[in-house]
């Protein structure tokens, strides 16, 4: 598959796609909607989802989410006093379960997040980081472009 030869995956595979709405559903519930907007685009900045990068960049600004914090995003941790401890390490999470370097998440990542995030809430703040790295994977491999292009 080429660049100009893309696939509709949601055309194709509507239940897939039903699947997977159902599955964000359930994710994002209960978690803060602007933390869910910075998890869900730095994952897709890590797999390089053009799609969901786009999408939740507007749907984070809709959130109430400011410029200064979007265009940091990408480099979280090396700049001081513009995200919360909380949202540091979910940030954190989010890169270690999206790269998973030697396979796992490193202890001290996932007791940070832990530190932060009562049990249920970590729980959701999981499923919500691997429900973004499917939806990426899928984008990523038709090579579903940025709405309106």
């Amino acid at each position: 598959m080429t660049a100009t030869q893309r696939m509709n995956m949601w055309k194709n595979a509507p239940e897939v796609y039903q699947a997977m709405r159902a599955l964000y559903e359930a994710a994002k519930k209960d978690v803060d909607p602007v933390l869910t907007e910075l998890v869900l685009i730095r994952a897709s900045q890590i797999n390089r989802c053009a799609f969901c990068i786009d999408m939740h960049i507007k749907d984070a600004r809709k959130a109430g989410e400011t410029e200064e914090r979007i265009y940091f995003l990408n480099a979280f941790d090396d700049v001081e006093g513009v995200y919360t401890e909380k949202e540091r390490a979910a940030l954190a999470l989010t890169e270690a379960v999206t790269v998973l370097t030697d396979g796992f998440v490193p202890d001290d990542v996932y007791a940070q997040a832990a530190k932060h995030f009562e049990e249920r809430e970590l729980a959701q703040l999981i499923a919500l980081i691997t429900t973004i790295n499917g939806w990426n994977r899928m984008n990523v491999a038709t090579r579903t472009p940025p709405m309106g292009r």
